[in-house]
């Protein structure tokens, strides 16, 4: 038999310039934030709210808790930040919450534990320069932060097509 020569896809320069295989790489991008149950989670709750889809989506998953510990500069990533709040090293208004995807609403307090403070993780990653963002407010000397209001679409640095992201999970 003779071999046929074939081109993977992935090896094919034209393929990896189609909308499908952007949008398919974008989609793997952010496939640890954007799961199918969060977006399941932000349909019910989107039902009421009024405004763009896209942009309601990301400020629903701006208010999540893994990644509102990584915007406060607790952790160096949101794989840190998931990890800090799957071992129970985060309180939110007082109480220690292991749910990364726990949903914050606007007046909420996000604390490090008072045992896990000296975490070298914890301790580096506070100790650092950081972003600061109007949504959120520091305190660095009891290592704590407020959820002040969900974020506007201007405010949030990441450069996402969230309307892509809508009309691929919309099919």
């Amino acid at each position: 038999m003779a071999r046929v020569n074939t081109v993977i896809a992935a090896e094919d320069p034209n393929f990896l310039n189609t909308q499908f295989s952007w949008l398919k790489n974008r989609k793997q991008n952010i496939h640890m934030v954007c799961w199918r149950s969060n977006l399941e989670i932000f349909s019910k709750k989107q039902q009421p709210k009024k405004g763009i889809t896209g942009e309601n989506l990301l400020k629903f998953l701006e208010a999540r808790l893994d990644n509102t510990v990584f915007r406060l500069g607790i952790a160096p990533t949101r794989r840190a930040a998931r990890q800090l709040v799957g071992h129970r090293h985060i309180l939110v208004n007082g109480s220690v919450v292991n749910i990364p995807s726990y949903h914050l609403k606007p007046g909420d307090v996000v604390a490090v534990r008072e045992r896990s403070k000296s975490l070298e993780v914890i301790s580096e990653s506070a100790g650092g320069v950081r972003k600061r963002f109007n949504w959120l407010e520091w305190d660095g000397s009891d290592l704590s932060g407020k959820f002040i209001s969900y974020p506007e679409r201007s405010e949030i640095p990441e450069n996402i097509k969230e309307q892509l992201i809508v009309e691929l999970y919309s099919k």
